[in-house]
């Protein structure tokens, strides 16, 4: 399993646009993605459990891959929160 946290830096948090950015990039992997923000989990593969945890621009949100293509996932994951992807 690979767990690390970021800061979500994307203007007005994980609104609908790079909740689906975010989501359409998991689903490329066969690990499952679970992230957790104040106590709550959600589904990364999952846009309604992505915007049900109501993530806002400065939030710190932990990320939890795990599964056979973990490590890539992981850094493709890591690389896509490192730039602003709402465009």
């Amino acid at each position: 399993m690979v767990r690390f946290s970021v800061e979500i830096t994307v203007s007005g948090g994980l609104h609908a646009r790079p909740a689906s950015v975010l989501v359409n990039l998991l689903n490329q992997y066969r690990s499952s993605v679970k992230m957790i923000y104040n106590d709550k989990q959600a589904n990364g593969k999952s846009i309604l459990s992505v915007m049900a945890l109501g993530v806002k621009t400065g939030d710190e949100l932990t990320f939890e891959v795990e599964g056979v293509d973990e490590q890539e996932a992981a850094v493709a994951l890591r690389s896509l929160l490192g730039r602003n992807f709402a465009m």
